[in-house]
């Protein structure tokens, strides 16, 4: 059976054309996606495995992309370890019992992923049966950093003031806080690995909050824990990072994703070694095609038919994008991109 074409690229080998997916293309700009969210909570779909894959399914359907990113949320391990965790609509997870002390990381536990996580395993099994062979699954975890943030501070910051004092001031809990998401998030992707994912996406969202030093010394091996896990190619992604680049390629990760705020050709010349993702801004979507057009041409062009460019946004999908243009941006990548890629 051929490799999928999201694996090959991630490789840096030779690929037909680039391959194309988006970030957050499973969720809310499908009314499909809505039509299911007016029966059932959240993360009832996501831990229901014939809901997850229809979710997780239902893109690639309509895009006809090259990825189908499993429907999970970035805090779905950390239900495992026992934490209650609630989505509350507008301002993201919210944890009513922030992890701030030695005791409170303690309480976590690491848990078994084939039993704490056994449905979202079974939905990796039936998307994997339901895609093309050329089509990858992505398996995903949230980064070390941005899962710590959310537990500290108890909700999303955009200061993380809380968290970067417990972590220049504690750091015995910081690094036990760590060390524990690490060992469950390695095996809960290694699980999903097994079960049929192509890919494994590190999303640390938040993590372009720190500064290269801390970064290094805080979080990079905690990350480098996660994406070793994996015989499979992963990504390493995050947002508000060009000064972190150089620093997360040396973490790990094959691919490194770029957001928007550093041009595609200036940064991979940061990480030369590596294949990219990215890195179209994902508010260009709201413009008119001509604009949106205009701008994808320029990522692929600064791509430059090298080998190992994924396209995807510079972040997730925005919730009031019409999916008719995620449609017709994945069909322009693939018209464009379609000449033989250099080995």
């Amino acid at each position: 059976m051929a490799e999928p074409l999201l694996v090959r690229a991630a490789r840096r080998g030779p690929v037909e054309r680039t391959p194309v997916w988006f970030m957050r293309q499973a969720g809310r700009s499908l009314p499909e996606y809505r039509a299911i969210r007016e029966k059932h909570a959240f993360f009832e779909v996501a831990s229901t495995p014939e809901l997850c894959a229809e979710v997780t399914l239902q893109p690639v359907r309509r895009h006809d992309v090259d990825a189908a990113v499993m429907f999970a949320d970035i805090m779905t391990p950390v239900l495992g370890m026992g934490l209650d965790v609630r989505l509350v609509e507008g301002v993201g997870p919210v944890v009513d019992r922030p992890v701030r002390t030695m005791a409170d990381v303690e309480a976590l536990r690491v848990p078994d992923p084939e039993e704490a996580f056994a449905p979202v395993l079974e939905a990796v099994r039936l998307v994997r049966g339901a895609l093309r062979p050329d089509q990858a699954v992505v398996g995903f975890c949230g980064g070390p950093f941005t899962v710590a943030g959310y537990l500290v501070e108890g909700r999303p910051s955009r200061e993380f003031a809380v968290t970067k004092r417990l972590m220049l001031t504690e750091p015995a809990v910081w690094h036990a806080l760590l060390a524990r998401l690490a060992d469950t998030f390695a095996a809960y992707v290694a699980a999903k690995a097994r079960s049929g994912a192509d890919v494994i996406q590190l999303f640390d969202s938040w993590v372009g909050a720190l500064s290269p030093a801390h970064y290094r010394t805080y979080v990079a091996p905690y990350s480098a824990r996660i994406l070793a896990a994996v015989d499979v190619p992963t990504i390493h992604f995050g947002t508000g990072t060009a000064t972190l680049l150089e620093e997360m390629a040396a973490a790990g990760g094959d691919v490194i994703g770029l957001d928007w705020r550093i041009p595609l050709d200036a940064g991979w010349d940061r990480v030369p070694d590596r294949a990219v993702q990215g890195n179209l801004d994902p508010a260009v979507l709201l413009a008119p095609w001509e604009r949106i057009e205009a701008e994808a041409l320029d990522v692929l062009a600064r791509a430059a038919g090298r080998p190992g460019h994924i396209f995807n946004l510079g972040h997730g999908v925005l919730p009031s994008v019409d999916a008719d243009t995620l449609t017709r941006l994945a069909a322009l990548v693939r018209e464009r991109s379609a000449a033989p890629v250099p080995a």
